[in-house]
């Protein structure tokens, strides 16, 4: 089931420094050997409920142990700091669903679960 890795990351005051722009040209190389691809980046984020200041990335990986090998890598941890020195964020790591999921059957095991 695919899995997905997913940053907000929130706008922050001055110029962006060197740091982050060697982050975003090096980043792609990090997830490629676990097969993950952008899914969302660098696009503009359309709020329609609540409130979203700054920016979301997503990124594709084939499963949760691609995601995690991902994210604890050497070469993704060496990288990392270019971003959070100078970012503020979150990032999650989360499964998604497959094709035959049923929200309402997920909302009957909640309620059963509830009674």
């Amino acid at each position: 089931m695919t899995a997905y890795a997913i940053a907000h990351l929130r706008p922050t005051d001055g110029p962006v420094p060197e740091d982050v722009f060697v982050y975003m040209e090096r980043i792609q190389e990090t997830f490629t050997p676990f097969g993950g691809r952008f899914l969302v980046h660098g696009t503009t984020v359309e709020v329609r409920e609540g409130e979203w200041p700054g920016a979301l990335v997503m990124v594709g990986f084939p499963g949760m142990p691609e995601a995690r090998a991902w994210y604890e890598s050497p070469a993704y941890q060496a990288l990392l700091p270019l971003r959070t020195a100078h970012i503020p964020g979150d990032l999650v790591l989360v499964d998604g669903v497959g094709p035959d999921y049923d929200a309402g059957e997920t909302a009957r095991r909640y309620r059963e679960a509830a009674l």
